[in-house]
This record gives C-alpha cells, sequence and structure tokens, in this order.
C-alpha cells in the first residue's frame, strides 16, 4: 500500500510564500510523475504543476508560471511545491499525485494524497 501525505498549507496574505511538501510511502520500487492538482469550492480540480520522471518534463498551468516551482527528491520519494507571490485566487485545496507509482510486487497504480488547505488573504 502507498500513501501521500501532504504538508504546509495553511493562510497567507497576498504576496506571500507558502512551500507545501508530499511524502510518498510504502513498497515503493519507482515513481513516474508526481504533482500537484488544486480545487476551489465548486470548482474542478485543475493541475498546477507536474514533474515527469520520463522524458524529463516539467509543467505547470498558466496561472501559476514564474510564481510557483515544483521540485522532486527521488530518493526521498517526495515532491515540493514553492508558491512565491500568493494571490486571493490561489485558495484552493491543493492535493499531492503520485502517477504510475510501481510497487515492489510489481503493481501499478496511480494515488492521491488527502489535500491541504491553502488560503489566500487580501
Amino acid at each position: 500500500q502507498v500513501q501521500l501525505v501532504e504538508s504546509g498549507g495553511g493562510l497567507v496574505q497576498a504576496g506571500g510564500s507558502l512551500r507545501l511538501s508530499c511524502a510518498a510511502s510504502g513498497s515503493i520500487f519507482s515513481i513516474n510523475a508526481m504533482g500537484w492538482y488544486r480545487q476551489a469550492p465548486g470548482r474542478q480540480r485543475d493541475l498546477v504543476a507536474v514533474d515527469i520522471a520520463s522524458g524529463g518534463t516539467i509543467d505547470y498551468a498558466d496561472s501559476v508560471k514564474g510564481r510557483f516551482t515544483i521540485s522532486r527528491d527521488n530518493a526521498k520519494n517526495t515532491v515540493y511545491l514553492q508558491m512565491n507571490n500568493l494571490k486571493p485566487e490561489d485558495t484552493a485545496v491543493y492535493y499531492c499525485a503520485a502517477v504510475e507509482v510501481v510497487t515492489t510486487d510489481g503493481g501499478e497504480a496511480d494515488y492521491w494524497g488527502q489535500g491541504t488547505q491553502v488560503t489566500v488573504s487580501t
């Protein structure tokens, strides 16, 4: 069984910064992609940033380019999201995702974290 545990959310004023962390644990052999999604009330869950190992690709939503940075520590199966110059429209629940996780028994699946609230005040 694989679990994703997120941390780092909270309340911040507009223009401030937060750093989210997500650690994957369990019988993990490899993880192809790790990334962050967010969901505001009444809206769909949207991709924020993703780091894809196969192809060495990093991609961001247009709304966060230049403000957010995703990084990954493969040795720790951990992904981070540094969020700078936060805006009220960044307020949402942020979810970590691990895609194409291969476990030591040969299984493969995708996993989600429980979500962490980010609130940006004016």
